[in-house]
């Protein structure tokens, strides 16, 4: 089975190396695309089986004179808050409230501090929501939109749909 194979650290509590081993099963049961514009920076497929992520935001975040990688901190936040709507049937709000904890940990677990990762996100956000969607997935899930009452972006986002 391979939710067995892919446990190489146990524990009780929360632990940073067992959280380590959920974020890379994660990253493993999606693809990840980078070619398409995401309001929001992030979103996935309506089969949750991509994630996309906007594709001018950098794939790294600088710490310590170190290149990071950020891709597996947004697929976590992705997935989890995808599961949490069409398993659980929350409300985005309160997936994505969920999601952007266990994003935080992720984060924490690598040694970023979460501030300087949400500075980073906030200073490339703003650029991302502005932007002139050109090419969107025909596949993306609307649900956060549709539940943040976001009309406007909708219809953007539905006329440029590939």
């Amino acid at each position: 089975m391979l939710a067995d194979s892919e446990i190489h650290h146990k524990s009780e509590g929360v632990d940073a190396r067992v959280l380590s081993d959920v974020v890379a099963a994660l990253n493993r049961r999606v693809t990840i695309s980078h070619e398409f514009d995401i309001p929001y920076i992030a979103g996935y497929s309506v089969d949750a089986k991509t994630v996309y992520i906007d594709r001018h935001l950098p794939r790294t975040l600088k710490v310590r004179n170190k290149d990071v990688r950020i891709e597996p901190f947004l697929v976590v936040h992705e997935i989890v808050e995808k599961a949490l709507l069409d398993e659980l049937r929350l409300h985005y709000l309160h997936a994505h409230q969920i999601a952007s904890r266990i994003e935080r940990d992720s984060v924490r677990t690598s040694g970023i501090r979460w501030i300087d990762y949400q500075r980073f996100m906030k200073r490339h956000e703003k650029a991302i929501d502005e932007e002139a969607l050109k090419k969107v997935p025909a596949d993306l899930d609307l649900t956060p939109y549709k539940d943040l009452d976001d009309y406007a972006l909708l219809r953007r986002l539905t006329n440029v749909r590939s």
